[in-house]
């Protein structure tokens, strides 16, 4: 067996394991005793929970927000309004939200500022709530009780700081299966979901789904302080880290979930380029280096097959194809924690690492060349 196979074999074993010390678990709101059936919504006793308000930030999401909506409707704990602030929206959005029940707010002055940031923070001025959850318009309950056990959950935990829930990816066509590697590195860059548990502290806040009592919000400067920050779910995990208050990451399977990116693949690009090299920069640098171990050790391992079946050396092909399909498994295992990936899209799993670092080098490029990123037809600069 030639050296440089010996070498890539190497490399993949040793990324095997790491990737094990990587990412140990991803953690969930343990659900409570689901509810029976009821032929009216139920009311939660008001010392149990407070009241609540869900503010949706919305641009142009007409074609994602109703399912939303629908699942918030639908919720067996009703002691809650829904907000959606529209952001410039120049489809049905508005239409659409008033349409299922929400209460649309509308800025209307140049001086309260565009993009989520701002969004979330005018919404969280007019709330009624004394906790907030902010929900980013392309995710949705999966079941009835979802929203009172993400309630719950952060009661237990003190009900102080910050719960954030990184939501079940929803797959539906081919190309959405490219997201699989950055779910997983979204996971892992937040520093939780190690072996060493939370040792490391935390990157930040997952932000498609954040839950905070009203006071430490705004005790933090809320969104207020974060706009402008490009990575505005990690800045506002950092507002509150610095005010020593909690915060608290979780995975969202079978409580909330998304789809990411239906509108095609160019968004897919936009949407990972936007954050990934900015991202990456709040992770542990432990962290980082596991994971780019473990990103290298999927594409030597895969370089290993390829060149044992080019040599036509059976032990080398059985060792190799061995230390592949292994990789295959665990890159599957991985994955399929943070969304419903098909399995056999992992037998070609090189195709998917090597979009990812197709993808995060356009990242880099872009950020720290360009300096410019763009997003839902607006150019951001950084």
């Amino acid at each position: 067996m030639p050296a440089s196979n010996i070498i890539n074999l190497a490399i993949g074993a040793l990324a095997v394991g790491v990737g094990f010390l990587m990412f140990t678990s991803l953690p969930r709101p343990e659900p409570r005793e689901r509810s029976k059936p009821k032929p009216e919504p139920r009311e939660e006793p008001a010392e149990e929970l407070p009241f609540l308000s869900v503010i949706i930030p919305a641009r142009n999401e007409s074609a994602r927000i109703a399912p939303l909506l629908k699942s918030l409707n639908e919720q067996n704990y009703r002691s809650f309004e829904v907000l959606v602030v529209d952001d410039d929206s120049s489809d049905n959005t508005v239409a659409i939200a008033k349409g299922l029940g929400a209460t649309v707010l509308q800025k209307k002055e140049e001086r309260q500022g565009a993009g989520k940031s701002a969004a979330c923070w005018y919404g969280a001025n007019q709330a009624k709530g004394e906790w907030l959850l902010f929900l980013d318009a392309d995710t949705s309950f999966t079941d009835a009780d979802g929203l009172q056990n993400l309630l719950l959950s952060y009661k237990d935990k003190g009900a102080k700081g910050i719960l954030a829930l990184q939501p079940f990816h929803t797959v539906r066509r081919l190309y959405e299966n490219l997201s699989a590697i950055f779910n997983v590195i979204v996971v892992v860059g937040m520093n939780n979901f190690t072996v060493w548990g939370d040792r490391f502290q935390t990157a930040g806040s997952f932000g498609p789904c954040i839950l905070s009592n009203k006071d430490d919000y705004f005790l933090t400067g809320g969104h207020k302080k974060i706009e402008g920050a490009l990575m505005d779910d990690l800045a506002l995990g950092e507002a509150f880290l610095d005010q020593n208050l909690p915060v608290h990451c979780l995975g969202g399977k079978e409580i909330i979930s998304f789809r990411m990116y239906p509108e095609g693949l160019q968004s897919l690009i936009e949407g990972w380029c936007k954050s990934f090299a900015i991202g990456s920069k709040s992770t542990h640098p432990l962290v980082m280096l596991m994971t780019i171990v473990w990103i290298s050790g999927s594409l030597t391992s895969a370089v290993a097959l390829i060149s044992a079946i080019a040599s036509a050396d059976t032990a080398a092909i059985f060792i190799s194809g061995l230390l592949y399909a292994v990789f295959a498994v665990q890159t599957g295992l991985f994955a399929r924690r943070t969304g419903d990936f098909p399995r056999i899209i992992f037998l070609f799993y090189p195709v998917l690492f090597l979009f990812f670092t197709g993808i995060f080098l356009y990242s880099l490029f872009r950020v720290n060349i360009l300096h410019t990123v763009t997003w839902k037809g607006r150019k951001i600069d950084v």
